[in-house]
């Protein structure tokens, strides 16, 4: 007789305010530098665009770390320890994860992520395919604030891995970040390793075009950040009033995603009102980018010890593994 498989833990640590996060949203956009934050960009239409952007030839970034993860990661695996809990942050779908079940075969998967319903439909499909693995999720903003040494204490003789591709790290400045691998950091005791995917500086044309691509599908992405605040906040943004913009500050070295307005214009914000002068943008997103000795350097800042990394052969995309100091 075939019994059910029971359905994935699910921790739901995420503590909403729904005033507070759209008091800030707008605030952010009466500023003088008027901003949006990225996470803005992923409601159901933005995710939908983003899977077409890491289908276009400009935009590098997945298939570049996912060249590197095919070429090196035995090598990487032989580096990490056994009977691990591996813990993806902003997991998915899982799917950047799934190669690791089969090569290092942890004992557990602890998937985090904001999205509840997606991150137990998500989990529940790993659980299927290896059910040794005891699946565990949790709902919650890590970028916030981290904090599972409770759960990871659990299973003391398993070390933890924590899983970060993408290149997300980049989207926070130095100083966020540096406290995100701190928290990171703090959870990983004496044999915990942090993997994690970071975009290397190259030529700005490069850069440029894969936050710029000539189908203007990134464009339609950053627009359309627009369609969500004025869900949000009750707006009357015209998406034709602004057009996009991706510009590589050398000075900060960093990929900085603009929607720049075409003309003299108001814009109703619930009871707010927000001018906006020809040329003058909203900031929409900070994408940094690293060196290798830069990034190692940052990763020992934070605490961890003998960085390693990996890269495709242009280097243009560098995986680093690091362990406690």
């Amino acid at each position: 007789m075939n019994l059910a498989m029971p359905l994935p833990r699910i921790e739901n640590r995420l503590r909403k305010n729904p005033a507070k996060e759209r008091d800030q949203l707008l605030q952010g956009l009466l500023q003088p530098q008027a901003r949006i934050n990225p996470k803005y960009f992923y409601d159901d239409c933005g995710c939908e665009i983003f899977t077409r952007i890491c289908e276009l030839d400009e935009y590098y970034p997945t298939r570049t770390e996912e060249a590197v993860f095919q070429a090196y990661a035995s090598d990487i695996a032989q580096r990490l320890p056994e009977h691990a809990q591996w813990i993806d942050l902003g997991c998915g779908d899982c799917a950047k994860s799934r190669r690791w079940m089969e090569e290092l075969a942890p004992r557990r998967l602890i998937g985090v992520d904001i999205a509840a319903e997606f991150l137990k439909l998500s989990l529940a499909d790993v659980a299927a395919v290896h059910p040794r693995v005891e699946c565990v999720g949790v709902v919650s903003d890590f970028t916030q604030q981290l904090d599972i040494a409770g759960l990871l204490a659990e299973r003391p003789h398993c070390p933890p891995i924590f899983f970060y591709p993408g290149s997300s790290i980049g989207n926070f400045t130095r100083p966020d970040a540096l406290q995100l691998l701190q928290a990171i950091r703090s959870h990983c005791g004496a044999d915990g390793r942090l993997l994690i995917g970071v975009d290397l500086v190259k030529a700005r044309s490069v850069l440029e075009a894969a936050y710029d691509d000539t189908q203007g599908v990134t464009a339609e992405f950053n627009l359309n950040v627009l369609n969500v605040v004025n869900r949000e906040l009750d707006g009357n943004f015209r998406l034709e009033d602004f057009r996009h913009q991706a510009v590589f500050d050398s000075r900060h070295s960093r990929i900085e995603m603009r929607l720049v307005a075409r003309n003299d214009l108001v814009v109703k914000l619930g009871n707010h009102r927000r001018a906006f002068q020809q040329g003058e943008h909203i900031l929409t997103e900070y994408s940094h980018k690293y060196t290798p000795e830069g990034f190692s350097a940052l990763l020992e800042e934070a605490g961890f010890n003998r960085p390693e990394c990996w890269t495709d052969d242009r280097g243009w995309f560098g995986v680093f593994l690091a362990g406690p100091a």
